[in-house]
């Protein structure tokens, strides 16, 4: 039964790796004349390693499957936040919702260390901004 739902989750992200390169990547990438990475350079690049990676699991499947109610509801919830958050950014800007963000996604992770903290909300942010903005010449929404 495991090696079924190895397979099964190997043939999942190769669909899902084959539907973001052909269908949801070219429609949510825009042609720029500036910047000297192509915006659709990176996302094309993370989907082929999904497809690698779920034709790897196809292939060889290894490990074993089990499902831990409270692991689930947490990576649920983990996936709703960020979900939530990405919305949120498109509304209301990256300046704006990116620290709420990373201080709920360190909260519901764990961490609790005021310096750690203090540096994931202000200081990922930060480097997000300068690399895509600054680096990339890229404009954050």
């Amino acid at each position: 039964m495991d090696r079924l739902l190895n397979r099964s989750s190997g043939l999942f992200f190769i669909a899902f790796g084959i539907f973001l390169y052909f269908v949801v990547i070219p429609y949510d990438t825009e042609s720029v004349d500036y910047g000297w990475v192509r915006p659709q350079t990176v996302p094309n690049a993370m989907a082929w390693i999904i497809i690698i990676a779920g034709l790897a699991q196809l292939i060889r499947p290894t490990g074993s499957v089990s499902a831990d109610i409270a692991k689930m509801s947490r990576a649920a919830m983990h996936l709703l936040i960020v979900a939530g958050g990405v919305l949120a950014i498109s509304q209301f800007g990256f300046r704006l919702v990116s620290p709420l963000l990373a201080l709920a996604i360190m909260l519901t992770v764990g961490e609790r260390r005021p310096v750690w903290l203090a540096l994931g909300v202000i200081g990922i942010p930060v480097l997000i901004w300068f690399v895509v903005a600054v680096l990339l010449g890229r404009p954050l929404p």
